[in-house]
């Protein structure tokens, strides 16, 4: 073989090569106008369907991976397997970033599914009697969220120094002398017909038939620190394509849907 046809045929492999190159970049790196959104099954998921379906006029796709073991979201959202991820309160993420260092932050309110005071004995806080029973959650998060709200009713004074990780021995207050019961959040609706007063999460007291809307003695608002967040990684903050996705979230489509869909059990917080 001349020298002139090996010299062709090394250009033309290197060609080939940077073609291919090229080729297979494109093939590996995600289009700016694309995002992943990590979600578990259920209302989260509904929501991110019409989420979806908004976007999609602005050009942007969304791509809804479900998940539903919250750990796995927020470790797929910070080793960059999904771009956004929606489930979450600010107080259970600022206990995740810490105790695993991720690089992500919450980038904009969603919803809320209000914790609120129900009683079949009485209708107004008011009448509440001294010494009476209140049940609440019995795991941290809940319990802490009931209490807040407690105080928030000026049943009690908590510790100000336990902020959202408030137990019952942050109790510096009890005027009334209430007798606090802690129980599994799911056993809670039936603790209603011993006459118990009772705070709980709005899927539960759906369960017997209540709405914080219409029949909590007083529930969370959308002020609340327990309103749900859209969290990204730090980095990808000024990403176009994520503006272009809290725009469509923040849609008067999105807040109809939830209008209607949940009827009061779920809020939205724009």
């Amino acid at each position: 073989m001349n020298k002139p046809v090996q010299i062709a045929i090394i250009l033309l492999v290197c060609v080939l090569a940077a073609a291919f190159a090229g080729c297979s970049a494109s093939m590996t790196t995600k289009p700016n106008n694309v995002l992943k959104v990590g979600v578990p099954a259920g209302p989260h998921s509904e929501i991110m369907k019409v989420v979806k379906t908004v976007a999609e006029k602005d050009g942007l796709t969304v791509v809804i991976v479900e998940m539903n073991d919250y750990a796995q979201l927020n470790a797929a959202l910070n080793q960059g397997d999904i771009d956004l991820n929606s489930f979450q309160n600010q107080p259970y993420l600022d206990t995740i970033v810490k105790d695993r260092k991720y690089e992500i932050i919450p980038i904009a309110k969603t919803v809320i599914f209000p914790m609120g005071i129900y009683s079949q004995k009485i209708k107004n806080l008011s009448a509440m009697a001294p010494g009476s029973t209140i049940v609440i959650p019995n795991d941290p998060a809940n319990a802490s969220r009931a209490l807040l709200l407690l105080e928030r009713a000026g049943l009690l004074v908590l510790d100000p120094r336990s902020g959202s990780n408030a137990a019952i021995t942050d109790i510096i207050q009890n005027p009334n002398k209430l007798m606090l019961i802690e129980m599994d959040i799911a056993q809670i609706p039936r603790s209603l017909t011993d006459g118990s007063i009772a705070v709980m999460n709005a899927h539960y007291a759906s369960t017997v038939g209540l709405s914080p809307a219409k029949d909590a003695l007083l529930s969370e608002g959308v002020d609340s620190p327990y309103v749900n967040v859209i969290v990204g990684r730090k980095k990808d903050a000024e990403n176009p394509a994520i503006q272009k996705f809290l725009n469509a979230y923040h849609s008067h489509e999105v807040k109809q849907f939830i209008q209607d869909r949940f009827k009061g059990l779920m809020l939205t917080a724009w």
